[in-house]
């Protein structure tokens, strides 16, 4: 931020103590904080005081704590930045758990600031006082109780640099009211040097030339890309692109690694795990040099593990050792940057000897093409006019669509089989651009991350895709939309079901679905009208693209009730303790999935 000259007045005030709140509010600033999601309470009034008497940071006043970090971590990984959030204690933190354990579990950026009872009152049982530090200690990647006045800006500074270093997290403070109230001294973070994480961010060389000459070796390579990727930086996006450009081999990703990689390059094979596509679950089981760059063995990856990747010799780069070896054992470990030992890989491939093994390759790209040629996304639709509208159809259609306006397009998701259908029909070229909960699947994530993302990117287009059941979980935050005034499209995909629920109940448990039917929803739309927006529905096939054009050229909140087949599943699925070569296929790929196993794996 550019610094500003204080007018003789101003110059002035500057000299008179400070409240801990305006030490919190220039702290805030100092750290780059244009926007905080929160919602007030008693012990953090003084704070919400401080916020009035100040321009630089804007606040969103949402409706739940919960959706407070969400909308942060959108806002948060849409950036780039840090997400801020601003609770009150007691029920205000602890509705803020859930928000921070997705957060961590994602490794995204976050400082939460907490309200507490004063420090005389901590542990007498006062009203709305919680042991906030403890509960919070297991889902934050550190956290601080602030008992000193003079300790407050040390502790701020020191909260963000933990947040944004090395593998990103969450990180609260817990500001007792007497801090906040009474006068305290502000130091810069240049005066009063933070602790950071210990980081290595360099890796070791020795081990980077070790990778590229077994990757010089490889027959049947694969990049295999995490979140981590996109963590590091737009530079280790175009790295990874440049690497795969370079070398010619197949790449696919995780699910929080989407959009690291261009979606529509013929280099990449879809997302690879329980949901993923058959040629990266195949590619995957066969190659010969697995490199995993920014990605965790997360168990909806890896499958059963004794089966995973069986054949290669792997390797795992990841800025955090503690992922290393963590669940699968690899041959060769690298610990820093990836954005920067993929950068260190780009070189030492130019120093190395040449590539041998291109006519292997050649047969590998023909083995993946054998596996694409299954298309195993493609569907059924009835084209009756009117049709039911298959779940499918719907959201391939709202990426097919947005992709028409041209314009740059954020989408968050819900959690469920909806979730699992936009991550294999949309094709996202650009990274930041997907906003979902991967490790803690929390469902009620989407429509609060769309408004973070919103505020984030006011003149982009933002799509919630969503199912009625996680819908519901968060939907007061429609009054967020409201308030601010937020374009936000949300396309409920409405089956009736908790979808992945119903799928696990029909596959694993005899089709007895116990309580994932739901039949007393609301209507949407009028729904949507109570809460200012503009709501819109489609029942059947000649319906939709009418109602996703009409809701996509609409210059306010959306809500768009999308009546789906209800007995809809979601393939191909590897079940639970199962292998990549053992996946569950749609029935439009059953039959030849069989003949192309058993041809993929003699080429093999």
């Amino acid at each position: 931020m550019t610094p500003k000259t204080a007018s003789a007045p101003q110059a002035a005030q500057t000299l008179a103590p400070l409240s801990g709140a305006e030490v919190l509010m220039r702290a805030l600033v100092e750290q780059g904080v244009e926007v905080i999601f929160g919602y007030p309470g008693g012990a953090v009034l003084p704070i919400y005081d401080a916020l009035f008497r100040q321009k630089e940071i804007r606040h969103i006043l949402v409706r739940h704590e919960q959706a407070a970090v969400h909308a942060a971590e959108a806002y948060a990984r849409s950036t780039g930045k840090v997400g801020v959030v601003l609770v009150t204690s007691g029920p205000g933190a602890t509705n803020a758990v859930t928000g921070l354990l997705d957060a961590l579990m994602d490794s995204i950026p976050l400082v939460c600031l907490s309200g507490q009872v004063p420090t005389a009152l901590i542990g007498n049982d006062a009203f709305q006082e919680a042991d906030t530090t403890g509960i919070t200690r297991p889902v934050t990647k550190y956290n601080y109780l602030v008992r000193r006045p003079e300790d407050l800006a040390k502790t701020v500074h020191e909260a963000f640099a933990i947040a944004r270093s090395g593998r990103p997290g969450p990180v609260l403070v817990d500001l007792p009211k007497n801090i906040t109230v009474g006068n305290a001294p502000y130091k810069t973070a240049d005066q009063d040097k933070p602790r950071t994480s210990k980081v290595r961010t360099e890796p070791d060389r020795d081990a980077v030339a070790k990778a590229v000459a077994a990757l010089k070796q490889a027959r049947r390579p694969l990049f295999y890309t995490g979140g981590g990727v996109i963590n590091s930086g737009p530079q280790a996006c175009e790295g990874l692109r440049k690497f795969a450009r370079l070398t010619n081999f197949p790449v696919t990703s995780t699910l929080m690694g989407l959009g690291a990689f261009p979606g529509t390059d013929k280099q990449f094979l879809g997302m690879l795990g329980m949901h993923g596509t058959y040629e990266a679950n195949l590619a995957t089981h066969g190659c010969d040099v697995l490199v995993a760059l920014g990605s965790r063995f997360d168990d909806r990856v890896t499958g059963r593990l004794d089966a995973f990747s069986p054949d290669s010799f792997k390797i795992h780069v990841d800025i955090d050792p503690s992922q290393i070896n963590k669940i699968i054992h690899v041959n060769l470990p690298i610990v820093g940057d990836v954005g920067r030992t993929i950068e260190l890989m780009i070189e030492e491939w130019d120093k190395q000897p040449a590539y041998e093994h291109g006519a292997e390759l050649e047969a590998w790209w023909q083995q993946i093409e054998a596996w694409r040629a299954l298309d195993c996304l493609r569907f059924k639709q009835d084209q009756a006019a009117d049709a039911v509208i298959k779940p499918q159809q719907a959201i391939q259609r709202i990426y097919e669509l947005a992709l028409e306006t041209g314009r740059d397009t954020y989408v968050s998701t819900e959690v469920g089989q909806h979730q699992m259908w936009a991550a294999q029909y949309f094709k996202f070229d650009a990274p930041n651009r997907w906003l979902t909960s991967g490790g803690l699947g929390t469902m009620g994530y989407g429509l609060p991350a769309a408004v973070g993302a919103q505020v984030a990117h006011p003149d982009a287009l933002v799509l919630d895709v969503a199912g009625e059941a996680s819908t519901l979980m968060n939907i007061q935050e429609l009054g967020t939309i409201a308030q601010y005034r937020l374009p936000v499209k949300l396309f409920i995909i409405n089956n009736h079901y908790m979808g992945m629920v119903r799928q696990w109940q029909e596959l694993l448990h005899g089709s007895r679905y116990s309580e994932s039917y739901s039949d007393a929803l609301p209507d949407f739309i009028k729904l949507a009208e109570s809460f200012h927006a503009k709501g819109l529905r489609a029942t059947r096939l000649d319906e939709l693209d009418g109602v996703i054009r009409e809701a996509l050229a609409h210059d306010g909140p959306v809500v768009v009730d999308l009546c789906v087949a209800e007995g809809e599943n979601c393939f191909p699925m590897i079940p639970s303790g199962a292998a990549h070569n053992e996946m569950i296929l749609g029935p439009e790929q059953e039959e030849r999935g069989a003949e192309v196993t058993r041809e993929g794996m003699m080429l093999v």
